[in-house]
């Protein structure tokens, strides 16, 4: 089943422009340090994820799965729910969880969402108040292409803020569930975060991730990320300048049933 009308993205979207920017991939590492935080999620993927000792591998996969859903006409939620049922289990803290928890489903993806706007505003230019809005709704139009019960999900930008402040504050915690990915998050070796400078990938945490890890970060860590973020901004001039396959087919074509028709298939589930 596609996507309704009132649910539909298009081209003149703040989301399409830069969700499949390949900015974005440069500030990963804010978001999947603060996911492998996240006891639940960390243990999901330690516990079941096909490339559980390669993040970013695993990332690879999942992320690219996961914006091509903001860029298909294709009802996603039947193979989201699939895909994610048998991931659960016991944290280390003795606690039960579901990848389908909508507690933990969405604090997932409101890590990306806060990544994506974080990114827009470092390596882009600043958003007013009035694109932060467009940006965060469009975000929850993207979200609720899933499937997973909205209801955790804020309604304002605003709201939002203070959401992703609070579950930061009382949802994470550093322990042997993150050990295992401080290495990969802070020295990438795979994809295209190798690309991006280890001190640069200090100075662009969030407050959060810093304050439980300890992080104090120099001034050579800011100059870095500044340099770096001059040195991105020149990919715009490159033919791949938008990274993601549906993406560059979607911008393309106007329409997510051109570039469906142009790719073939369905997009795989994350």
């Amino acid at each position: 089943m596609p996507v309704t009308e009132t649910d539909r993205l298009g081209p003149d979207s703040l989301l399409w422009r830069f969700l499949g920017d390949r900015r974005y991939l440069f500030m990963l590492p804010r978001s999947v340090c603060l996911l492998m935080l996240h006891p639940a999620i960390a243990a999901g993927i330690s516990e079941h994820a096909l490339m559980r000792d390669r993040i970013w591998l695993h990332k690879k996969r999942t992320v690219t799965q996961a914006v091509n859903i903001a860029y298909t006409r294709h009802d996603m939620a039947p193979l989201i729910r699939f895909s994610h049922d048998h991931v659960k289990g016991t944290t280390d803290r003795g606690e039960k969880y579901h990848a389908l928890s909508p507690d933990v489903f969405h604090f997932q993806h409101a890590a990306y969402v806060e990544t994506l706007i974080t990114m827009v505003n470092t390596f882009i230019r600043p958003l007013n108040a009035a694109e932060h809005e467009q940006l965060y709704r469009e975000c929850c139009t993207w979200y609720r292409r899933y499937g997973i019960s909205t209801r955790p999900m804020p309604d304002t930008w605003v709201e939002f803020v203070d959401y992703f402040d609070q579950r930061c504050r009382s949802d994470l915690s550093a322990g042997p569930h993150f050990e295992r990915y401080r290495d990969e998050i802070f020295a990438p070796s795979d994809w295209t975060m190798r690309r991006v400078p280890h001190r640069a990938i200090r100075a662009m945490q969030h407050p959060r991730a810093r304050e439980l890890l300890g992080i104090d970060v120099s001034a050579a860590d800011r100059r870095s990320l500044r340099r770096f973020t001059r040195v991105a901004r020149l990919s715009v001039v490159l033919p791949r300048h938008h990274w993601n396959a549906k993406a560059r087919a979607v911008l393309r074509a106007g329409t997510p049933a051109a570039a469906d028709q142009q790719l073939g298939g369905v997009p795989a589930p994350p």
